[in-house]
């Protein structure tokens, strides 16, 4: 008779927990222009944090120490801006050109197989796959990208108030909580792991970025520092972005150089990848901050369709951060568990 009127109970809390999370979603949609730059600067205020305290640790004042941080990332922003901010203009202006070109030399590929007697007629690529269409993609996520820096300031500020809260944050749990050694000792863990994944992963994907903008310069392609800020930006994204970002920059190659290059940025792209994805990452990384590749792409798609581009490349960083606050708790850790990779260590 009990399990009877159990069951009841549980879909009942079954059901008002789904709809607090389709609420919960909702209003993270309907609030999107507030969150997205909230979580940018959470993201950037996560990155700089260590730099700050060490700096405060070897004996200079808090404002000192925030401001060296913030002047030294504002001009690495900044120069990267203007650098994306003439070639996404210029690029975006050639893309009628791209796809031209691009369209006539598929053309031109599939007329030579059918003389070679490889195929029996001519296939008509844009019907099964847009060159064009992933050029367009490209130029809307940098150009939304690039209009974050109309909330520059905004994200300033708010960055620096983290940054100054961050210190008193352990008094104030210890007067929430009932047990504060135990509850601040697992907000510790949760803050160390959380600033583990993002500043490993940031590190990474700046090797990644810079070595493809190498590679990409060597071989002669254009934009090539565009190229590789998004693939530093997509690096963020395990397995598929590293994908995605080589994309465009092969199909760019095909249009400027041919398909012999075309087939050695690929392989160069592969070969970054993997020494900076397969070997240094999971290194520095290890195996318990990790997520399965279903999670991945399913996590691709849910942040995406929540906060827009900005949310696909964060959706790992947001997953990962979801994941850690479960695995800290003994009731919840069987969801993380679900999370993580098919073989955890």
């Amino acid at each position: 008779m009990s399990t009877i009127h159990k069951d009841p109970v549980r879909a009942t809390q079954m059901m008002l927990i789904i709809a607090s999370f389709v609420i919960v979603v909702a209003g993270m949609k309907a609030a999107e222009s507030i969150i997205v730059p909230f979580l940018l600067a959470a993201f950037i205020a996560i990155v700089t944090s260590p730099p700050y305290f060490w700096l405060h640790e070897k004996g200079i004042p808090k404002v000192f120490a925030l401001l060296i941080v913030l002047l030294v990332f504002l001009t690495f922003i900044t120069g990267i801006a203007v650098l994306i901010g003439t070639s996404v203009n210029d690029f975006t202006t050639k893309l009628p050109y791209y796809d031209e070109k691009l369209t006539s030399q598929t053309d031109a590929l599939f007329s030579w197989l059918v003389n070679m007697g490889i195929t029996e007629e001519q296939i008509n690529l844009n019907k099964i796959f847009n060159p064009a269409a992933v050029f367009n993609i490209v130029a809307n996520t940098l150009n939304e990208l690039s209009g974050l820096f109309a909330n520059g300031f905004l994200i300033l500020l708010t960055v620096i108030f983290m940054l100054l809260e961050v210190s008193s944050l352990p008094v104030k749990l210890k007067k929430i909580f009932s047990d504060p050694d135990v509850s601040i000792s697992r907000v510790q863990l949760i803050s160390e792991n959380i600033n583990k994944y993002i500043g490993i992963k940031t590190l990474i994907s700046l090797g990644n970025g810079i070595l493809i903008t190498i590679f990409l310069l060597l071989v002669g392609v254009d934009y090539p520092i565009l190229w590789g800020v998004l693939a530093f930006a997509l690096n963020f994204i395990p397995t598929i972005g590293s994908m995605i970002a080589l994309v465009p920059a092969v199909l760019l190659t095909i249009i400027q150089l041919g398909y012999i290059e075309a087939i050695v940025v690929l392989i160069g792209y592969v070969v970054i990848n993997t020494i900076t994805g397969n070997i240094l990452e999971p290194k520095f990384m290890g195996k318990g901050l990790g997520l399965s590749t279903l999670v991945v792409f399913l996590s691709l798609l849910f942040w995406g369709w929540v906060f827009g581009p900005i949310g696909m490349l964060l959706s790992v960083p947001l997953t990962i951060t979801i994941k850690i606050i479960l695995d800290s708790s003994d009731e919840t850790r069987w969801i993380a568990v679900l999370l993580g990779p098919e073989n955890p260590g």
